[in-house]
C-alpha cells in the first residue's frame, strides 16, 4: 500500500508542466531571494564558494556553483579510484551473478541501466557503486580515473525521487529514471560514470571539452540532488577502501584500483 501510495502521488506530480514551472522558476530573477533561506536551510558551506551569496543571479546559479580552487584536494596516487562527487555512499560491491545488485529491497541488472545486454558485457562480475547527492551537497561532477571517453548515451524519460524512499519505493529509478552514461577506457578496462536525474530536475549538463580526461577533470553537472552509479569492469577495482553510509567529497580515494600498467585503449 505505502508503495501504491508513493508512485500514485508522484505521477500526479512528476509530469513535464510541473517539471517546466520548476526549472523556470529556478533559473529566474525572482528565485534570487531563496538563496539565502536555501544555504541557511541546507547549511551550506559558503566559505568554499568561489562567490558571495549575493553574486548569485538565482537558485540554479547556486545548484550549480563552482568551489574555490584546492578546497577538493585530489588523491593523484596512481591506483586511487576517487569519488567523482560530493555526496553519500549510499552502497557498493560486486555484481552478483554478473549482473544484479540490491538496494532498498529492488533488485537492479546493468542490462537495464545501461540499456542493452551489448553495453552490459564488459561489466559481468564487476564492482559497483552508488553515491547520493542531496540539494545540499556540491553538484559537480568529475572524473574519478584518468582515462579516455568512449561513448556517452541518454536514457530514460521521466524521474522518481532518488532518496531513501524514491529508491524504496518508486520504480526502480536508477535503472528506469533519465539519466546520461559516460562511459570510459581505464587501463584498458571500462568504466561507466551513470548519472541518474532527479524528480522534476532532469537536467544533466556536459561540460568536458575533450574525450582525455584527467583524475578530477569536470565532466558535467546535475542541476538539483541526485544520484551517481560507477561500474567498473573485472578486475579494475582491486579493493574498496571507503564505507557505506558515509559522506565523501569529490577526489577522496574510495578504492585500489589494480596495477595493472596497461596502456588505455
Amino acid at each position: 500500500m505505502k508503495k501504491l501510495l508513493f508512485r500514485s502521488c508522484i505521477e500526479l506530480t512528476n509530469h513535464r508542466l510541473s517539471s517546466s514551472v520548476l526549472r523556470k522558476f529556478s533559473r529566474s530573477k525572482i528565485s534570487k531571494p531563496f538563496i539565502k533561506p536555501f544555504s541557511t536551510t541546507f547549511n551550506l558551506n559558503e566559505s568554499e564558494m568561489n562567490r558571495s551569496l549575493n553574486e548569485f543571479v538565482n537558485l540554479h546559479d547556486l545548484f550549480t556553483r563552482e568551489l574555490k580552487s584546492g578546497v577538493r584536494p585530489i588523491d593523484t596516487e596512481e591506483d586511487a579510484f576517487v569519488s567523482p562527487v560530493d555526496g553519500v555512499v549510499a552502497h557498493f560491491g560486486k555484481l552478483e551473478e554478473k549482473t544484479y545488485f540490491h538496494v532498498k529491497g529492488q533488485t537492479y541488472t546493468i542490462e537495464e541501466m545501461l540499456g542493452s545486454k551489448e553495453a552490459s558485457q564488459p561489466y559481468l562480475d564487476g564492482h559497483y557503486f552508488i553515491l547520493y547527492l542531496s540539494p545540499s551537497h556540491y553538484h559537480r561532477i568529475h572524473s574519478p580515473v584518468d582515462g579516455i571517453i568512449k561513448k556517452q548515451w541518454v536514457l530514460g524519460g521521466r524521474s522518481y525521487p532518488v532518496n531513501d524512499l524514491g529508491l524504496r519505493y518508486g520504480k526502480k529509478p536508477l535503472s528506469k529514471n533519465y539519466r546520461l552514461i559516460t562511459e570510459m577506457n581505464v587501463n584498458a578496462k571500462h568504466v561507466a560514470l551513470v548519472k541518474v536525474g532527479a524528480m522534476n530536475v532532469n537536467t544533466i549538463e556536459v561540460t568536458h571539452k575533450n574525450n582525455n580526461v584527467n583524475k578530477g577533470d569536470e565532466v558535467g553537472y546535475f542541476s538539483f540532488g541526485s544520484t551517481v552509479v560507477l561500474l567498473c569492469e573485472k578486475g579494475l577495482i582491486l579493493d574498496i577502501t571507503t564505507k557505506e553510509h558515509v559522506d565523501v567529497q569529490m577526489g577522496q580515494r574510495i578504492a585500489i584500483m589494480s596495477d595493472d600498467k596497461a596502456q588505455n585503449l
